[in-house]
């Protein structure tokens, strides 16, 4: 990871605090071109939209992919504040953005939320394995464990 992929990060972990502030889970992902300009942004909207599949990665693929074609999405990185889901990989694969890198691992989230039946423990390292199309994966970035670890501070104490 170099200066501009933590960066982008803090953008990513930036954003996943106003899903927070907008109600819903602390996740946020940015979009970065070739040339390290953010070309999109979006948060979480699972609670205020009613929405399941609102994750902040798979909403920033569905605008992604309205805008962008697949050319230049393999151009693109995109930036999460934690680790993809499984759905989110699927996404992400689908729309052939190129790139991923993220905040804090799926099992330092999990660990910090606590047992639930809704976990789906399937690193995006493990989806993106059995797909064709290469995605390079960096992350956790230790630099920002503190960072990405303070959003979810106190969230998951209540349920939502």
């Amino acid at each position: 990871m170099n200066e501009f992929d933590i960066q982008h990060l803090r953008a990513a972990i930036s954003v996943a605090w106003q899903a927070r502030d907008h109600g819903n889970h602390p996740f946020g992902a940015v979009l970065v071109d070739a040339d390290t300009h953010v070309i999109l942004t979006a948060e979480n909207t699972v609670i205020t939209e009613r929405d399941c599949t609102g994750h902040a990665e798979t909403n920033l693929v569905r605008l992604a992919t309205q805008r962008f074609s697949p050319e230049q999405l393999a151009r693109c990185t995109l930036y999460s504040s934690t680790e993809p889901c499984a759905m989110c990989a699927g996404a992400i694969h689908w729309s052939q953005i190129g790139r991923v890198v993220f905040a804090l691992s799926e099992i330092d989230l999990y660990a910090i939320i606590g047992p639930s039946p809704e976990h789906l423990l399937l690193p995006c390292r493990e989806v993106f394995a059995h797909s064709q199309r290469h995605v390079t994966v960096s992350g956790p970035a230790p630099a920002l464990d503190r960072e990405a670890r303070a959003v979810h501070e106190g969230f998951w104490a209540t349920p939502h």
